[in-house]
Protein backbone atom coordinates (compact mmCIF):
# COMPACT_ATOMS: atom_id res chain seq x y z
CA UNK A 1 0.00 0.00 0.00
CA UNK A 2 1.25 3.43 -0.88
CA UNK A 3 -0.30 6.69 0.29
CA UNK A 4 0.09 8.95 -2.74
CA UNK A 5 -1.48 12.06 -1.21
CA UNK A 6 -3.17 13.22 1.99
CA UNK A 7 -5.24 16.24 1.04
CA UNK A 8 -7.49 18.63 2.89
CA UNK A 9 -10.21 19.85 0.56
CA UNK A 10 -13.64 20.79 1.83
CA UNK A 11 -15.16 19.81 -1.51
CA UNK A 12 -13.78 16.25 -1.17
CA UNK A 13 -14.03 14.72 -4.67
CA UNK A 14 -14.51 17.30 -7.42
CA UNK A 15 -12.89 18.15 -10.75
CA UNK A 16 -9.37 18.81 -9.47
CA UNK A 17 -9.23 15.65 -7.37
CA UNK A 18 -11.13 13.43 -9.81
CA UNK A 19 -9.29 14.41 -12.96
CA UNK A 20 -5.98 16.06 -12.15
CA UNK A 21 -4.74 14.81 -8.78
CA UNK A 22 -5.89 11.21 -9.21
CA UNK A 23 -4.14 10.95 -12.57
CA UNK A 24 -0.91 12.70 -11.55
CA UNK A 25 -0.57 10.53 -8.44
CA UNK A 26 -1.66 7.33 -10.17
CA UNK A 27 -4.22 6.74 -7.42
CA UNK A 28 -6.11 3.46 -7.54
CA UNK A 29 -8.28 4.26 -4.51
CA UNK A 30 -9.72 7.50 -3.19
CA UNK A 31 -10.42 7.39 0.51
CA UNK A 32 -12.82 10.02 1.84
CA UNK A 33 -12.49 10.33 5.61
CA UNK A 34 -15.40 12.11 7.24
CA UNK A 35 -17.64 10.99 10.10
CA UNK A 36 -20.63 12.98 8.81
CA UNK A 37 -20.43 12.02 5.14
CA UNK A 38 -20.54 8.33 6.12
CA UNK A 39 -24.07 8.95 7.44
CA UNK A 40 -25.24 11.05 4.45
CA UNK A 41 -26.71 8.87 1.70
CA UNK A 42 -27.09 11.70 -0.81
CA UNK A 43 -23.53 12.95 -0.31
CA UNK A 44 -22.17 9.40 -0.58
CA UNK A 45 -23.99 8.89 -3.89
CA UNK A 46 -22.61 12.18 -5.21
CA UNK A 47 -19.08 11.11 -4.25
CA UNK A 48 -19.56 7.77 -6.01
CA UNK A 49 -20.57 9.61 -9.18
CA UNK A 50 -17.61 12.01 -8.91
CA UNK A 51 -15.04 9.28 -8.31
CA UNK A 52 -12.99 8.50 -11.44
CA UNK A 53 -13.70 5.10 -12.99
CA UNK A 54 -10.10 3.91 -12.54
CA UNK A 55 -10.32 4.39 -8.76
CA UNK A 56 -12.01 2.39 -6.05
CA UNK A 57 -13.77 4.51 -3.44
CA UNK A 58 -13.83 4.21 0.33
CA UNK A 59 -15.95 6.54 2.47
CA UNK A 60 -14.95 5.95 6.06
CA UNK A 61 -15.13 7.33 9.56
CA UNK A 62 -11.88 8.49 11.10
CA UNK A 63 -11.80 5.41 13.33
CA UNK A 64 -12.34 2.95 10.46
CA UNK A 65 -9.90 4.74 8.15
CA UNK A 66 -7.16 4.72 10.79
CA UNK A 67 -7.76 1.02 11.52
CA UNK A 68 -7.64 0.09 7.82
CA UNK A 69 -4.57 2.21 7.11
CA UNK A 70 -2.64 1.00 10.15
CA UNK A 71 -3.49 -2.61 9.20
CA UNK A 72 -2.28 -1.86 5.65
CA UNK A 73 -5.57 -3.21 4.31
CA UNK A 74 -5.05 -1.80 0.81
CA UNK A 75 -2.06 -3.91 -0.25
CA UNK A 76 -0.83 -3.09 -3.74
CA UNK A 77 -3.02 0.01 -3.98
CA UNK A 78 -2.13 3.69 -4.36
CA UNK A 79 -4.37 5.50 -1.87
CA UNK A 80 -5.34 9.16 -2.21
CA UNK A 81 -6.80 10.27 1.13
CA UNK A 82 -9.01 13.35 1.29
CA UNK A 83 -10.67 15.02 4.28
CA UNK A 84 -12.55 18.28 4.77
CA UNK A 85 -10.55 19.67 7.67
CA UNK A 86 -7.25 19.57 9.52
CA UNK A 87 -9.15 18.34 12.60
CA UNK A 88 -9.88 15.07 10.78
CA UNK A 89 -6.20 14.68 9.87
CA UNK A 90 -5.21 15.30 13.52
CA UNK A 91 -7.67 12.63 14.61
CA UNK A 92 -6.20 10.17 12.09
CA UNK A 93 -2.72 10.97 13.39
CA UNK A 94 -3.80 10.47 17.00
CA UNK A 95 -5.44 7.15 16.05
CA UNK A 96 -2.08 5.87 14.85
CA UNK A 97 -1.92 6.74 11.15
CA UNK A 98 1.18 8.91 10.85
CA UNK A 99 1.60 10.61 7.50
CA UNK A 100 4.70 12.44 6.30
CA UNK A 101 2.95 15.21 4.41
CA UNK A 102 -0.43 16.91 4.06
CA UNK A 103 -1.50 18.94 1.04
CA UNK A 104 -3.96 21.78 1.68
CA UNK A 105 -6.32 22.43 -1.21
CA UNK A 106 -9.58 24.30 -0.90
CA UNK A 107 -10.83 25.48 2.50
CA UNK A 108 -13.69 27.83 1.78
CA UNK A 109 -14.31 30.94 3.84
CA UNK A 110 -16.75 30.63 6.71
CA UNK A 111 -17.61 32.73 9.69
CA UNK A 112 -14.56 33.47 11.89
CA UNK A 113 -12.02 32.53 9.23
CA UNK A 114 -9.42 34.54 7.40
CA UNK A 115 -7.94 33.97 3.98
CA UNK A 116 -4.31 32.83 3.90
CA UNK A 117 -4.22 32.39 0.15
CA UNK A 118 -6.72 32.12 -2.67
CA UNK A 119 -9.36 29.49 -1.78
CA UNK A 120 -7.82 28.78 1.64
CA UNK A 121 -9.42 30.35 4.70
CA UNK A 122 -8.67 29.16 8.21
CA UNK A 123 -10.03 29.60 11.71
CA UNK A 124 -7.94 29.79 14.86
CA UNK A 125 -8.86 26.14 15.52
CA UNK A 126 -7.63 25.17 12.04
CA UNK A 127 -4.35 26.97 12.69
CA UNK A 128 -3.92 25.13 15.98
CA UNK A 129 -4.54 21.82 14.19
CA UNK A 130 -1.99 22.61 11.48
CA UNK A 131 0.58 23.60 14.08
CA UNK A 132 -0.14 20.38 16.00
CA UNK A 133 0.63 18.31 12.90
CA UNK A 134 3.71 20.37 12.07
CA UNK A 135 5.08 19.91 15.61
CA UNK A 136 4.87 16.16 15.01
CA UNK A 137 6.99 16.37 11.89
CA UNK A 138 4.23 16.43 9.29
CA UNK A 139 5.16 18.67 6.33
CA UNK A 140 2.21 20.82 5.28
CA UNK A 141 1.98 22.37 1.85
CA UNK A 142 -0.63 24.44 0.05
CA UNK A 143 -1.10 23.46 -3.57
CA UNK A 144 -4.37 23.72 -5.47
CA UNK A 145 -3.27 21.66 -8.49
CA UNK A 146 -0.05 19.77 -9.22
CA UNK A 147 1.15 22.45 -11.67
CA UNK A 148 1.12 25.06 -8.86
CA UNK A 149 4.10 25.58 -6.62
CA UNK A 150 3.79 23.73 -3.31
CA UNK A 151 3.92 26.48 -0.68
CA UNK A 152 5.05 25.95 2.90
CA UNK A 153 1.73 26.24 4.72
CA UNK A 154 3.21 26.89 8.15
CA UNK A 155 5.13 29.82 6.66
CA UNK A 156 1.81 31.18 5.32
CA UNK A 157 0.32 30.87 8.82
CA UNK A 158 3.28 32.61 10.42
CA UNK A 159 3.12 35.49 7.93
CA UNK A 160 -0.48 36.27 8.82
Amino acid sequence: MEIVNVRIDDRLIHGQVATVWSQVTGATRIMVVDDQVVKDTINKEALKLACPKQCKLSILTVEKAAANLCAEKYEGERVFLVAKSPKTICRLYDAGFHMDQVNVGNMGGKQNTRMLKKAVSVSEEDIADFLYLSERGVAITAQMVPADEALNFIKLINER
